[in-house]
């Protein structure tokens, strides 16, 4: 039988529901965005003039949930769309200066909770964390192909 509580997807299912939970309070109350925008938001600081289908590929996001985030972020001005300067049936997607702006102050706020996080493991542990996810997104990426 299924023993959901030590079943591994379930455990860091719920492992990363309680982090992003947790990471929402630095962005929610402030600038009302949800956890699909902010992702959209970190995503396009670190890689602007994505699609919104890469976006959904880079954060293994619902397609359905990045286009209701990028609708309401460009709605409220946080990202703008414009068109491929090589492609021009492609659109992309860039933060606008407030966008930039949220993202200047999440930020830092988002990585001081991971280095909180963090803290609770030895270093040897934390490299061993890092081997361990690494290789489990490898093999989630193979097995996708299959």
């Amino acid at each position: 039988m299924l023993d959901l509580e030590r079943f591994l997807p379930y455990r860091l299912s719920v492992l990363s529901n309680r982090i992003s939970s947790d990471i929402a309070r630095l962005y929610d109350k402030r600038y009302g965005l949800s956890i699909p925008e902010w992702r959209v938001i970190a995503v396009l600081a670190k890689r602007p003039g994505l699609s919104a289908t890469e976006v959904a590929h880079r954060t293994a996001m619902d397609k359905v949930a990045v286009s209701r985030a990028v609708s309401a972020l460009l709605d409220d001005g946080r990202i703008q769309r414009d068109m491929d300067d090589d492609d021009r049936r492609r659109s992309v997607l860039r933060l606008s200066d407030a966008g930039r702006a949220i993202y200047a102050e999440v930020a830092p706020q988002a990585m001081a909770y991971e280095q909180r996080l963090l803290d609770a493991l030895k270093p040897d542990e934390r490299q061993a964390l890092d081997r361990l996810l690494a290789r489990m997104e490898q093999w989630t990426e193979r097995a996708g192909r299959d």
